[in-house]
């Protein structure tokens, strides 16, 4: 089955490209908005670089202790989150391509299927030699435990969050998956996202490129601005739900 395939009853496909912003609600910042993590401390973008990371066993320190404190991991589902999956719910033919490494379309019930994840998940944990995964919560309880900078339990290579760091390819596979559903979307919805990370902020041009109505929802202006039907400036966590219950 494709990742466009609904069934045999054709409606139009709605894609939402999401970013730090639809999270902020749940408590996690974002990264380069006005207050945003890299703008408040630079020094921070060394914990997610990857060649820095895999050089420095005192970064790689500080990042568990970052990973320890995160709120991502607290963090639960907003109104933005839910209304996504209630309009998947509602038998629409919908498709998240996610910025976001928190998880939150899943745990606000959209199908995992149906989530891309471009910059992989927080919520696992990744050996850079082996390629063995496990969960986040597994190796935070080592950390917790006593372990700094804890190891692959199968070959004692280093572990990594399951993210894209700074210096990494964004998984072909998953990108050329978001392009299909971007390409064959009739309604491309970029929300809480600058537009200015590429890839991802391409995907929303080759929308347009291919006939989809492209609606924005983002307190600040994007490079897209001019290709949008709409632009919605209003707090995210109240203009997504009207506008996806409205498709309902």
């Amino acid at each position: 089955m494709s990742s466009t395939d609904d069934g045999p009853a054709r409606r139009p496909l709605v894609a939402i490209l999401s970013g730090a912003g639809i999270s902020t609600d749940s408590g996690i910042p974002d990264y380069r908005g006005p207050n945003g993590l890299w703008r408040r401390d630079p020094e921070a973008e060394k914990l997610v670089t990857y060649d820095t990371y895999m050089a420095d066993p005192e970064i790689r320190r500080r990042s568990w202790r970052m990973r320890q404190e995160s709120p991502a991991f607290r963090a639960r589902p907003n109104a933005a989150h839910e209304a996504v999956a209630r309009l998947e719910r509602s038998g629409a033919p919908v498709r998240v391509i996610t910025q976001n490494v928190d998880g939150l379309h899943q745990l606000a019930g959209m199908p995992a299927r149906k989530v891309l994840e471009l910059h992989g998940t927080a919520r696992e944990v990744a050996c850079t030699r082996c390629h063995a995964r496990s969960t986040m919560a597994q190796a935070l309880e080592r950390v917790a435990a006593g372990d700094p900078d804890p190891a692959c339990l199968v070959c004692g290579g280093i572990l990594k969050s399951a993210t894209v760091m700074f210096g990494e390819r964004l998984d072909p596979q998953v990108l050329g998956e978001a392009l299909g559903v971007a390409k064959a979307a009739e309604v491309f919805f970029a929300v809480g996202t600058t537009l200015q990370v590429q890839p991802a902020a391409s995907l929303a041009g080759v929308a347009v490129e291919h006939g989809a109505r492209l609606v924005i929802v983002n307190a600040e202006p994007t490079p897209y601005d001019a290709l949008a039907a709409e632009l919605v400036r209003e707090p995210i966590g109240t203009a997504l739900p009207r506008l996806l219950d409205a498709l309902v």
